[in-house]
């Protein structure tokens, strides 16, 4: 099948308010159309296939990679934002391509050691322009990666850059004055919101419960999580500890999604939303949960935030964190010569501290961790 005819498919089967592939607003070095793959499809492979994605492997979602083989990663965690954002793209008949490259782009520029480690390098960048994650995901695609002979950079679509730097939840608010600020982004981005929060809110509880930071007695503080349980055991009464969680932590999932197909359904109708300049001139979210739903999420990431991030084990290991990048950064800027030449090889209208925060920034934890033995133990080999 040609791209021609994938484009026909998305103009007849999706809804009139979804965003097609033909209609993007274009790249910024121009390329000829691909043979058989839409704009989206292509921007997602390239975001699959780039040196940034690899690295997401060995980043922190909560725990630090060796903290254990089954918590979710930076990479496991796009993974699941992806999935999620898939199905709810599908249910309301959206660009589900678009959908997809987005999420999978969403976190490319988190430093090691999760939030820890971008506060860090925020502070530090302070007087020279801070930090900020989803800035930095939009120079990773558009500058750091080094894959064509041609351009720097991905080269992605506008919708998948805007998408990236309109990327909104509690942790993100990046500064959108380079992308039609005025302008409400598409369905599509507005879904990776949301998908994003209902993923690291239930694999946040899951992972809590697996580390034993939680316990049951904790989660079932949670009217939620307290009424789930009751229905999974009302089914299988003897059902183990570690199945039961499971099953409430998928039960939560589904639960999140229905409500915000159904809540975004109405919305659609109500705001009267009958094309894609529609959704851009509309000044409300037009992608929700329900106003019961919300509550819920609110009290589960207050929750999170009392019981597992505040956790003297999160926090010694977010110091630990800060600690690390601190040292690193700063003995990079006593002498610059200690980084790799070809981190610095690019000329960088902002500095040399720009290009230390872009080499800090793109490392993973386990190099961080080995980079700090080499410069700081005397008995490791350089």
């Amino acid at each position: 099948m040609i791209r021609e005819e994938l484009e026909k498919i998305e103009q007849e089967k999706l809804a009139p308010f979804a965003f097609k592939s033909k209609d993007s607003r274009g790249r910024i070095y121009p390329e000829d159309n691909h043979l058989y793959r839409t704009a989206f499809q292509r921007d997602r492979d390239r975001i699959i296939h780039s040196t940034a994605f690899r690295r997401l492997e060995y980043k922190t979602q909560v725990f630090v990679n060796h903290e254990g083989d089954h918590y979710r990663t930076r990479l496991t965690h796009t993974i699941e934002v992806a999935q999620i954002s898939r199905t709810i793209a599908r249910a309301l008949r959206l660009n589900e391509d678009l959908t997809e490259a987005i999420a999978l782009a969403h976190d490319l520029g988190h430093t090691p050691f999760g939030h820890s480690g971008e506060e860090v390098l925020n502070e530090l960048m302070l007087d020279d322009g801070g930090f900020e994650h989803n800035l930095q995901s939009l120079r990773v695609v558009d500058l750091l990666e080094r894959k064509y002979p041609t351009f720097p950079g991905l080269n992605l679509s506008y919708e998948i850059r805007e998408g990236i730097i309109k990327h909104e939840t509690d942790y993100d608010n990046p500064d959108r004055s380079s992308f039609h600020p005025d302008e409400s982004p598409p369905l599509e981005c507005q879904i990776v919101n949301l998908a994003d929060e209902i993923a690291y809110n239930c694999h946040d509880l899951d992972d809590g419960l697996e580390s034993n930071l939680l316990t049951d007695e904790d989660v079932n503080e949670l009217p939620i999580w307290h009424e789930l349980t009751a229905e999974v055991k009302k089914d299988n009464p003897d059902l183990p500890k570690v199945m039961c969680h499971r099953q409430v932590v998928r039960l939560l999932m589904n639960m999140e999604v229905t409500s915000l197909v159904k809540q975004t359904t109405e919305n659609i109708e109500k705001f009267n939303v009958k094309s894609v300049e529609d959704v851009r001139e509309c000044r409300k979210k037009i992608v929700s949960f329900s106003d019961n739903v919300y509550q819920q999420n609110l009290e589960i990431k207050k929750f999170l935030y009392n019981r597992m991030y505040r956790h003297n084990r999160m926090v010694r290991m977010g110091d630990k964190a800060k600690r690390i990048i601190t040292a690193l950064y700063k003995v990079y800027l006593e002498n610059p010569e200690q980084i790799p030449s070809s981190a610095l090889e690019r000329k960088e209208p902002l500095g040399t501290k720009k290009q230390i925060a872009d080499y800090i920034a793109g490392m993973t934890d386990r190099f961080a961790l080995m980079e700090y033995k080499k410069l700081f133990d005397p008995f490791e080999r350089v």
